[in-house]
């Protein structure tokens, strides 16, 4: 769907450009991650133990910027994850005002499970794109995430 904004040339084809990158972000993250639902996690969530499986034990803060989550939010995710066993949060020895978040056996075991489903999932949708494709995309995303 196109913009009905009637602003100059350049702000529709801007408003155009994002309306339809959101679309394409939300139909994505809606087919690939429906499968998260069957393993009682919501994005937040399995954005947290993917990438503490993956990286190792991380401060909430580095977590939280890391996954783009505002402090708040990230610490309700692990409110969650620690409360079904998911997780541990530790403070840091030389700063107690620091948390360290850690995935536990359980976690990991989970993440395992369903990370290669969930790839499977996201190759399949983004094989529409060729390989080029894909690279541009990646490339342009990048561009467009840094800014001016």
């Amino acid at each position: 769907m196109a913009t009905r904004h009637q602003g100059t040339s350049r702000e529709k084809r801007a408003l155009d450009a994002y309306i339809a990158l959101m679309r394409a972000s939300e139909a994505v993250t809606a087919r690939t991650h429906g499968h998260l639902a069957g393993a009682k996690l919501t994005i937040g969530q399995f954005g947290a133990l993917e990438a503490l499986h993956h990286l190792g034990p991380l401060r909430a803060t580095v977590l939280a910027r890391k996954l783009l989550r505002s402090p708040g939010n990230m610490t309700t995710v692990l409110d969650n994850l620690e409360r079904s066993g998911l997780v541990r949060r530790t403070r840091e020895e030389g700063d107690r005002r620091c948390t360290k978040v850690s995935i536990t056996a359980r976690g990991a075991a989970l993440i395992r499970e369903i990370f290669p489903r969930h790839v499977q999932l996201l190759a399949g949708d983004i094989s529409v794109l060729t390989a080029a494709e894909q690279d541009e995309l990646k490339r342009l995303c990048r561009k467009l995430g840094r800014g001016a």
